[in-house]
């Protein structure tokens, strides 16, 4: 009998780390990047090493990624019902914290290699922003510090920042201003952190 129990204990304490181990973060202050990044240190890693992959400043890419997703691994666009009971099409293919969609995505993989990468990875999605804002500096010569600028041509596409198309779209650029705040409040908040965030990153090597 006591054999027995242990086994169970011990099946139900596998389960419990498996189950833990799936566990996605989610920021409970997306208003401060300190605190997001001393929620989940791994984060701030990956958005540092996407930084020094792209040149995007973190504060930017993470400001986007916030007006995208809200932080959510698995967000996607809402989808409309047909008679309140049947699933119709969603409107985008945007997926992950990032929201990037399909075509965006698969480029990304070709022109970066990285063929394993997730969209509901945080790692990964924040080298996706990063990627395209680089491109977006090369193809349009918006800088990288400019984060309405960037937000515009993420949402509209490149084609269509060129067309101006956000010119048709008032809302999108009270959004992009939002992003534009966001970023501002993310660098200052940044900065009074990022010394002890880089250290304790670095003590781990």
């Amino acid at each position: 009998m006591k054999l027995i129990t242990l086994r169970l204990y011990t099946v139900l304490l596998g389960l419990f780390f498996l189950l833990s181990g799936c566990a996605t973060y989610v920021p409970q202050n997306s208003d401060n990047l300190c605190d997001i990044f001393w929620g989940e240190t791994d984060w701030y890693e990956a958005a540092r090493e996407a930084q020094h992959r792209w040149g995007t400043p973190i504060y930017v890419m993470m400001a986007i990624m916030h007006q995208e997703s809200r932080f959510i691994a698995d967000a996607q666009p809402k989808r409309d019902w047909f008679l309140g009971i049947i699933p119709l099409p969603r409107k985008s293919s945007a997926y992950g914290y990032a929201q990037a969609q399909d075509p965006a995505w698969e480029e990304y993989l070709k022109q970066t290699g990285n063929a394993g990468a997730d969209r509901d990875d945080f790692e990964d999605a924040i080298d996706f922003i990063g990627w395209y804002t680089d491109g977006s500096q090369k193809r349009l010569k918006l800088s990288k510090w400019d984060a309405f600028g960037q937000y515009l041509a993420y949402h509209e596409g490149r084609g269509g920042y060129a067309r101006k198309t956000f010119n048709q779209k008032p809302w999108l650029k009270k959004v992009a201003l939002k992003v534009k705040q966001r970023a501002a409040r993310y660098n200052l908040q940044l900065k009074r952190c990022q010394k002890q965030l880089d250290d304790d990153v670095d003590s781990w090597f």
